[in-house]
């Protein structure tokens, strides 16, 4: 199994542990494979889900950029949804899991297809 299997079956045991969440596993694995090789730097892999310039960067570059979503509250209460399935306590948030949670709650899993 790949490095990148690998992540993405822990990706997979965190939706579904941690968030209460089947995954889609081809959303799953686009969604990872569109992080690129963040997945495998230990900082850029995860989501300080408390420091509010990474959740700007999590908007503008993921939500807007990616999703073509225009900015407005609703962004921001998204991630702060997405922040609150993952469990706010939970210090280990993987930014593919982010962004598969946000791209479900958006309903924007088209972009992956």
């Amino acid at each position: 199994m790949s490095a990148r299997d690998e992540l993405i079956v822990k990706y997979a045991a965190d939706l579904k542990d941690k968030c209460g969440v089947s995954p889609n596993m081809d959303l799953l694995t686009k969604v990872t494979i569109g992080c690129g090789p963040s997945i495998y730097n230990a900082d850029a892999a995860t989501v300080a889900g408390t420091q509010q310039s990474e959740l700007d960067t999590v908007k503008n570059n993921f939500l807007i950029k990616k999703l073509g979503l225009a900015d407005g509250a609703n962004l921001d209460a998204g991630i702060d949804s997405v922040i609150e399935k993952y469990g706010r306590s939970n210090t280990h948030k993987y930014r593919a899991v982010v962004y598969y949670l946000l791209a479900v709650h958006f309903k924007k899993e088209s972009v992956y297809n």
